[in-house]
């Protein structure tokens, strides 16, 4: 493994080329802590990325085709985006606190590599949390012309605030652009190469933005799929379904090319983590692909369905190419095999449904140019956006899961990085209790915003739709 590591970056390895590791009794629950306070953030994530969009172009139609639901969506909207980018600044803030006192010997190691991406974040969530204020409190008072141009720096912040962070992912996953000397010093550090010129950022980047679509198309179409089965069906909630829903099914087949892209880097860069997708224990030419089952210690796998070659194709697009096993790295640099095979296995089946979702829209709208008329369509919406947000998590957990025992891949282990400081169980109880309410009051705010009526002219045009007028 440092064969290959060393290959991948601009630092050499040696015996005493190593980082101390610290006395924790508790990393197991600081990394409990991270992994919570990410499952919290990424969902917000996906929101800061996507939403804007779907707001802003909701604003557009309506200003294009002067009817006033498309409007009435964009207000209504815009007070959900501006929530849930509150709730994601004080998920981001936790992050960010952890991140120093959860890990300081990762921060004060490689500080110097990825803090200019974290200072552009930081600018980044400026400009959001000013324009995205804006936008929100300026109906009306502003020309049309001027709101909707209020709307752009909002998506681009979202854009870039979130593309820095995923840089320094790809990073630790691919870490070059800087050197570690004798004594275990990181130097001669290249922060643009190492962040911008590293082959996992475009993947990973692409992955999560078609990603994003994909959870929050999903999410809200859901929501106004159980609308439509309790007979809403008026242009509001007609539009309010479509657009998300749209945007989602175009999204979610594109997703599995660049799934392919993105797992043909880790092949490639980090093929233990490839393995422990698989549960191959054995180097193996022409190797298979293991659908379920469960990864023994013996290196074998109970009860799974194997394909012949399939992984060999799918990883090197070669049905007789050799796949490195998790026989060839010592047992304590092997990240724990079921969990990362269980997120990999769920991420992906998770994502071939919504794609199967995806076509069947997709071939009656282009086909009969209409929406679905049976009712299990749009119960399967419904289900859609929870198992999209499951999938996402899932395949973070194979991302970040599978590098373990790394921190930074074939560098610095997790026990190198983490705090030796007490307390680590109280903050945990903290921070679930800050949680609890955080999730409490931003569903009451939502539920608000959703029971708030609609302008008296839609909502009659809606009750003569519905049949209740």
């Amino acid at each position: 493994m440092l064969d290959l590591v060393a290959a991948a970056g601009d630092f050499a390895f040696g015996p005493g080329n190593s980082f101390p590791t610290v006395d924790q009794d508790y990393l197991l629950q600081a990394r409990q802590m991270q992994a919570m306070s990410f499952v919290m953030h990424v969902p917000l994530v996906c929101f800061g990325i996507a939403f804007p969009s779907l707001v802003i172009f909701m604003e557009w139609l309506g200003l294009r085709t002067g009817k006033a639901h498309f409007l009435a969506l964009a207000r209504r909207w815009s007070k959900v985006m501006i929530t849930l980018f509150a709730a994601g600044v004080v998920t981001g803030t936790l992050l960010s606190f952890e991140l120093g006192m959860l890990w300081p010997g990762f921060m004060s190691a490689f500080g110097d590599v990825f803090g200019l991406a974290f200072g552009l974040e930081g600018f980044s969530f400026f400009i959001e949390a000013i324009f995205i204020s804006i936008y929100v409190y300026s109906w009306d008072k502003i020309s049309p012309r001027k709101h909707i141009l209020t709307g752009i720096p909002v998506i681009a912040a979202g854009i870039t605030g979130s593309m820095m962070v995923i840089a320094v992912n790809a990073w630790m996953n691919n870490p070059s652009g800087f050197s570690v000397d004798k004594a275990g010093q990181v130097t001669d550090v290249k922060p643009f190469e190492a962040l911008f010129a590293n082959g996992h950022l475009w993947p990973q980047l692409t992955h999560m933005y078609i990603a994003a679509y994909i959870v929050v198309g999903f999410l809200i179409a859901g929501v106004y799929a159980f609308a439509w089965l309790k007979g809403r069906r008026g242009a509001y909630f007609r539009t309010a379904l479509v657009v998300p829903l749209a945007v989602a099914c175009l999204a979610a087949p594109a997703q599995l090319l660049i799934g392919d892209w993105a797992a043909r880097t880790v092949a490639d860069d980090q093929p233990i983590k490839l393995a422990s997708f698989e549960g191959l224990y054995e180097t193996t030419e022409g190797a298979p692909e293991t659908i379920l089952g469960w990864y023994e210690p013996d290196g074998t796998i109970e009860y799974g369905i194997q394909i012949p070659k399939l992984l060999s194709l799918l990883a090197y697009h070669d049905p007789n190419a050799t796949v490195q096993g998790l026989d060839t790295v010592p047992e304590d640099d092997l990240p724990p095999i079921n969990v990362v095979r269980i997120a990999f296995q769920t991420m992906v089946g998770i994502g071939t449904g919504l794609a199967a979702l995806a076509a069947w829209f997709l071939w009656i709208w282009f086909r009969r140019r209409r929406l679905p008329q049976t009712k299990w369509f749009y119960r399967a919406v419904v289900l859609a956006g929870p198992a999209a947000v499951l999938a996402l998590i899932a395949g973070w957990v194979t991302t970040e899961v599978g590098r373990q025992p790394w921190v930074v891949y074939g560098v610095m282990r997790t026990e190198q990085a983490v705090s030796g400081a007490d307390g680590i169980v109280f903050g945990f109880a903290a921070l679930i209790a800050v949680y609890a309410v955080l999730v409490v009051t931003v569903f009451w705010v939502l539920r608000r915003i959703a029971r708030q009526p609609l302008p008296t002219e839609i909502a009659a045009l809606e009750e003569v739709a519905d049949g209740t007028g």
